[in-house]
Order: C-alpha cells, then structure tokens, then sequence
C-alpha cells in the first residue's frame, strides 16, 4: 500500500537560510542534488549537513569494497522494507558483482544459498548486529578476519548510518525512484 509523501521537496522559497545553505553543499558535493532522505532531513539542515558527510564517507571513501557496502544496504533496505534505497542500491550491487540469485533471496527475506564467502559474512554481521545491537565473539573473530578492524568499523558505521536513513525516509514516507529493472520489495510478516 503506497501512503502519501509526508515531507515532500521544499522549495527554495519555503527554505530558511540555514535550510538553503544546506541544499547547496549536498549539490555541491558528489550527490549533486536534494534527493531521497535528505529531502525530508532538510527539515533539521544541521542534522542533514552531519548525515550526509557521513554518508558521503561510508559511499566514497569506506575501507569496504563497493560489493560489500552495496550488498550490507540492501541487507539493511530489506530489515526495514525501504523501497527508496533498495531501488537505490539494486543496481550499484549488480554493477559491484552481487549475483542476481542473492539480491531475489534477500528481496524475498531469505539468506542467500549462493554468495560469497565475504558476502556471507556481511548477511551474517548485518542479520546479528540488526537483531541483537552487536554481535557474538565468533562473528566478531571472523569479520575481523576478514575485514580488519577498519573494515568491522566501517561496516557498522555503514549499517547505523543506512538503518537511520531507512528510517527517516520510512516516517516521511519518501516514494522511491522507480525503475523497470528493480523489483520492489515485499511486505514481509512481522
């Protein structure tokens, strides 16, 4: 069921400085426009301005490789069944080397039989880290195994920052970007 866009675009005119000032460093910057969360969060500018760096961090500059990151996103879309990003992130995970047969398992809610090695990984840490606000001593070994100290940082970073913009974007109820080669996810039973 689609509900109405609570925190529609602004426009310029409706903006105070602050707001403005904000719009214009998220254009400036490698996003090149006020899209997505950030329309709704251009409604706290400071707050957005703060988010956004860290999200130009976690996209740009992670330790994480682009398949990792990409893959954690849409593990992290489905936990919150967040249309906007899950449109976002399909086809960077496609491009990045996720295979379609693990983007449908994670699309329908199921672990993926067939991912990598590190992708099991990044399901696992996600799923336990999402349902337990940290993870075990055997998941923390093998990430760090894997992934460095850096990298476990950086992956929770990434899973925070994308659970708070899941959020935001699910109470402002923000339409997602559709495109003909994504499809949306299902409303899974609680």
């Amino acid at each position: 069921m689609l509900h109405p866009d609570r925190m529609p675009p602004l426009a310029l005119e409706q903006m105070d400085e602050a707001q403005r000032a904000a719009a214009q460093a998220l254009i400036a910057g490698p996003r090149k426009a006020v899209k997505g969360p950030f329309i709704a969060l251009l409604r706290s500018p400071l707050l957005m301005d703060r988010l956004q760096r860290v999200g130009e961090y976690i996209r740009f500059d992670s330790s994480l490789p682009p398949r990792l990151s990409e893959f954690a996103m849409l593990v992290v879309s489905r936990a919150c069944t967040q249309q906007f990003e899950w449109f976002v992130h399909v086809p960077l995970a496609r491009k990045a080397g996720t295979s379609a047969e693990t983007i449908e398992a994670v699309r329908c809610g199921r672990r993926p039989t067939d991912m990598h090695a590190d992708e099991a990984l990044v399901y696992d840490f996600t799923h336990e880290l999402l349902a337990h606000s940290g993870v075990c001593d055997a998941t923390y070994a093998i990430a760090v195994g894997r992934l460095g100290e850096r990298g476990v940082i950086d992956l929770t970073g990434l899973i925070g920052y994308f659970l708070t913009v899941s959020l935001v974007l699910n109470v402002a109820h923000t339409p997602p970007e559709r495109t003909d080669d994504v499809v949306a996810l299902p409303t899974l039973p609680l």
